[in-house]
Parts: C-alpha cells; structure tokens; sequence
C-alpha cells in the first residue's frame, strides 16, 4: 500500500488537475485536505470536460471514495450546486462513494461579503483574493466562533454558534456602515440545505483509519501551491491555508506516517494568479507568448495569469519545505517556439548574491533574478509520450532543472491531453 500527496509546488495553476485524475485512476480514496472552492481543477476524461472546485477529483472516477476533509472549508450552497453540475454529466454521488467531514468548517453569505469587502476598501493593498469568504470562514475557525457542518444536526446548537459568530460579524458590519445580518433568516436558510449536507456527513479521520486497515491506497488532493502557503508563501499575498504536504494529516485526521510519497507538480515555467512578489514575471512579449500557448487564465475566475521564466530557486525551496519526493514537470510543449529558456537559479539583494527567497516581503519585492540561459529546441513536443523521443535540448533542460532542485523528475506532461505524459516513476508503485 502506497498513499500519495499531490501539492502544487509554486504559486498553484500548475496542472494538478492532469495529473490528480491520473493517480486517482489507481487509487481508492480521494481527499481534499485544505482549501475551498477557490481551487479549480480541470479534467478531460473521455471527452468530457469537468471543472471541479470543491469536490475531489476522483468523483468522476467509477468505484472511488471522495472525501472533503476537515481541514477544507466548505460553502454548503456552492457544494450542493457543483454536485447537481457535475450529475449533469452523468456521474453519481451518494453516501457510498462521497463523505463531508462533519468537522469541515462553513463558509456563510457573511463570509463572502467580508472578503468583498476588504479587497475593495484596501486599494492597492488588496491580496487578489477569489472573494468566495475562504480567508474570513479561516478566521472564525480559529476564532473559534465557526459554525461546522455538525453544527447543522440541531436547531437548537446552530442557534447558539450563529450568535456567536454574528455578535462578532455585525460589530465589524456596523462599523463599516453595513447591514448587519440576520440570524432567523440564515438559520432558516441554512436548516433547509441541512439534510442534503448531512447525509454525506461522517469521522473522516474513523474512515481514514478504516481505509488503511483495508490495505486501500489513498490519494490527498492538495489545493493551489506551496507558495500560497500562509506560513511558508509570499506573506501577506497567501492563501489563508496551509498549502504544504503536512497539511494532507492535520486536514483529514491521519497521522504523518499515513504519507508514502510527496508529487509536487511544476510548471516548466512560473505563473501567478493575483497581487505579489513574483521575481521572475515577465512583462514582455515573451510572457504574453506563455500565457497565450498555455492558456493562463483561472479555471475558477478566469482571471489572467503572470507568466515568468521557471524559478529554480523557489521550487527547491518549496521541495525542502513541503518534503517533496520527485515532480510532475507540466506544460514542456509550451517552450517549444522559444529561442532560448532561462531558469532562475540566484537572487541579486542589493548588491548581495541569496539562494533563497527572504521571508519580508519588502525584500521579495526588491530581489533580480539571476539566470542561466538554455538553447530552445525549437521541434514540437507536443503529444510526445517517450523520453527518448524529445529533443536533446528539451532533456538538457529538464536534466538542469532535476539537478539544481535535487530532486527527481517523476513525470514529464507534453500537452493538456492526459495520454499525453512521459511518465519515469509511478508514485504508487515505488
């Protein structure tokens, strides 16, 4: 028995979707153990196209357990909207094969207004947030005033969280000159959704333990990518999440020896979604041509990415934090037109030469990068399936980037299609 977890090892748009779907072939379980629908994961599976924001990506699989772990943070309407999107096509869920953990925190109408809010009042200060209230249903849960999916069993109890947590809302909405919420209303409102979220209701972390007995190979789903990370990332512009592989065992409920392999999924470039450092972005005509070959716009929001050259010195730091074993390097076709390729491999700090990228984020705003330059190979690799069969510059780089990150190269995906990918190690298999 193997279990693996897949993270995203920069700023997250790395293509997990791809590659998720593909693990989740072979494994049993699927879980999502931190984030919220502010994730998009895309997958093509027979033709078909299905945009996951929630739901894990095993739910399209036949005889797969998805699961919504504790560490996710659910909006119970957004959920129950994706679920009838997704049976649309064709798939099926029930109890049997989907399972909400009844500690996974709520994201409310309030939560939502707040992130709105704040994004528009902070001017160019804002983070770039997805405004779906990800960061401010966080807040509460460590607040402790959250309302949880088990609070959802009794009339009763959700009297009483949603006074708490609205004697704190409202103060703010008051001082901000805003309406202040309700609490009949949305109590009302939320006792009607309540039997359709329960049922999927369960002790993820008794299932868990259950799975393992059964010798099942488990699958974590990570969302958006280390650098987001609200302790490791480009501080304050993170997610509100901890976006590392450790998170797959305080987000479900397992212990860390449940975690046999780590998959960071990389970008043969950079990319970043939002406001933040980026020291490789490229402002030019060069990162107008990634975005257009690789199609960088947000599954979720559609916003348009930033594309820059491949920054090795951030994906070797991401690797040491997160543990990373080997990586699925993504989108090597979308190199193919270009004369040359560089790779960030130091930092220029006024004056002084780092190999790491500084934790203030006044110093992340202010480093160069330095570059090692690649011939570009100039043949397509689009659809190429073996390793032999790509361009000996194409190797050279990939040969650059597996040794300046210390570690493996894992997988190599040559196109959106999922066929499309040399695969040199299975982590389910080592």
């Amino acid at each position: 028995m193997k279990n693996v977890v897949v993270v995203g090892s920069q700023w997250g748009d790395e293509g997990k979707g791809k590659i998720v779907d593909w693990l989740s072939e072979q494994a049993d379980i699927v879980v999502r153990f931190q984030g919220g629908h502010n994730a998009g994961h895309t997958l093509v599976i027979d033709g078909i196209t299905y945009k996951l924001r929630l739901l894990p990506s095993g739910i399209v699989r036949k005889n797969k357990v998805s699961i919504i772990g504790n560490g996710v943070v659910v909006d119970p309407w957004a959920l129950l909207e994706e679920i009838d999107e997704i049976k649309l096509k064709g798939i099926q869920i029930n109890i049997k094969n989907f399972i909400i953990s009844e500690s996974a925190n709520l994201i409310l109408p309030f939560h939502r207004e707040m992130d709105e809010i704040r994004e528009d009042a902070a001017g160019k200060g804002k983070i770039g947030t997805t405004r779906r209230g990800i960061g401010p249903a966080y807040e509460d849960k460590v607040g402790r005033r959250s309302i949880r999916v088990m609070d959802l069993r009794s009339e009763k109890n959700l009297d009483q969280r949603l006074e708490s947590v609205l004697s704190h809302h409202n103060a703010i909405r008051k001082g901000l000159g805003k309406k202040i919420f309700e609490k009949d209303h949305l109590k009302k409102d939320l006792l009607k959704i309540a039997p359709e979220i329960l049922k999927f209701s369960q002790p993820v972390w008794l299932k868990l333990d259950q799975f393992k007995k059964e010798k099942k190979k488990i699958l974590f789903e990570g969302a958006q990518g280390v650098l987001l990370d609200v302790d490791h990332g480009t501080y304050p512009f993170v997610t509100s999440s901890n976006t590392v592989a450790s998170s797959a065992a305080t987000g479900t409920g397992c212990g860390p020896n449940s975690i046999n392999y780590v998959l960071g999924i990389t970008k043969a470039y950079t990319t970043r979604v939002g406001e933040g450092p980026f020291p490789t972005e490229l402002m030019d005509g060069i990162g107008e041509l990634l975005g257009k070959r690789g199609k960088e716009f947000g599954t979720v929001t559609s916003r348009k990415r930033r594309c820059g050259w491949f920054d090795g010195v951030l994906v070797r730091q991401t690797i040491k934090i997160s543990g990373i074993d080997g990586i699925a390097l993504t989108k090597l076709d979308v190199l193919d037109d270009l004369d040359e390729i560089k790779m960030c491999i130091q930092y220029d700090l006024g004056g002084k030469k780092i190999d790491y990228l500084p934790a203030a984020v006044e110093d992340q705003l202010k480093i160069k990068p330095i570059y090692r330059t690649f011939p570009g190979w100039k043949i397509s690799t689009k659809g190429v399936k073996n390793m032999t069969e790509l361009p000996e510059k194409a190797k050279n780089y990939i040969s650059a980037i597996e040794n300046f990150i210390g570690t493996k190269v894992s997988s190599i995906s040559t196109s959106p299609e999922r066929d499309d990918t040399i695969l040199i190690e299975n982590p389910f298999e080592i």
